[in-house]
């Protein structure tokens, strides 16, 4: 942006924030795992009160990807005509 435009632009931040009040505020706390390459993840409430370290997060994540490694690959299997009641297709396409 140029110099005009800064100068130009409106406060669109709420009268209610109030910055004063931010307290422990680090900048780029967590840039030395970002560089790294460690995935910072938010967990939900929920979740977190399941799984409250990171360690516990990881067990439970490799045994799902054990699971998911012994599950047959998904192919999608024409219908038997049992479960299409009986009825056979036929082909319209006249080929």
């Amino acid at each position: 942006m140029n110099k005009k435009a800064d100068s130009e632009m409106e406060d669109e931040l709420r009268p209610e924030y109030d910055f004063s009040q931010l307290e422990g505020g680090v900048r780029g706390k967590y840039v030395e795992r970002y560089r790294a390459g460690t995935n910072l993840v938010l967990l939900d409430p929920d979740v977190a009160q399941a799984f409250p370290t990171k360690d516990a997060v990881n067990e439970a994540l490799r045994l799902l990807m054990q699971v998911a490694q012994r599950q047959p690959a998904n192919n999608p299997v024409a219908p038997n005509r049992s479960e299409m009641g009986g009825q056979v297709r036929e082909d319209v396409s006249g080929g």
